[in-house]
């Protein structure tokens, strides 16, 4: 992103992004939250811990990846190994409520449940010179967005595995995938937007007015 802010904490309408991405989890037709657990970075702890959002939130120091981070986060919580849970990008400020509430629901049957958006271009693999070696079907294909969700128990569980094993992933649900558990994929909309560049910056500043 650059700037010199990272950009959780770019101010993002009048506060900063991690600050207005949670807030959207707190309307009204969103499930209810039991509490607020946020890694991030040992000079911003001071400042996140003085956020009230009017439930029992614990902030932690993140960790050198998106792994690292996370298993701080679940580590804080309270040992309600049934509850579910979700991961969030800080950098997602739309979440969508009714994908949402389907993930949390998928668990009285699957292990783990991810947001996804369908893919809409053609997908093409490659080899390492750049020679295309085929076209792959682009209806089978999701963009895995967040939360992604599981009860804690499974969480704990898959995040320990891949700590003793030395297992690495890009998102968290492939800690349960990589256990052989069950995890669904719910479909959702490209508005549930990750902010990553400068344009996505501008797209997502433009949405919020």
């Amino acid at each position: 992103m650059g700037g010199g802010v990272p950009k959780q904490f770019r101010d993002f309408d009048g506060k900063p992004l991690l600050k207005a991405t949670i807030e959207a989890f707190l309307r009204p037709e969103m499930p209810a939250l039991a509490g607020v657990s946020l890694a991030v970075p040992p000079a911003r702890m001071d400042e996140v811990r003085n956020w009230d959002f009017g439930l029992p939130t614990w902030v932690v120091q993140g960790g050198n990846s998106r792994q690292a981070s996370a298993l701080a986060a679940l580590s804080a919580l309270p040992d309600e190994l049934e509850s579910a849970v979700l991961i969030h990008d800080a950098v997602r400020p739309f979440p969508s409520a009714d994908p949402i509430q389907k993930a949390i629901q998928a668990l009285e049957t699957w292990d783990g449940a991810v947001l996804g958006e369908a893919s809409t271009d053609t997908l093409k693999r490659v080899d390492s010179q750049g020679r295309i070696l085929e076209t792959v079907p682009r209806e089978a294909i999701f963009r895995a967005q967040t939360p992604q969700v599981a009860r804690l128990g499974t969480w704990r569980r898959a995040f320990a595995w891949a700590e003793q094993t030395g297992f690495k992933a890009t998102d968290d649900v492939a800690l349960l995938e990589a256990l052989g558990l069950r995890v669904l994929l719910v479909p959702s909309s490209a508005s549930n937007m990750k902010i990553t560049t400068p344009e996505d910056w501008n797209r997502a500043t433009e949405c919020r007015r």
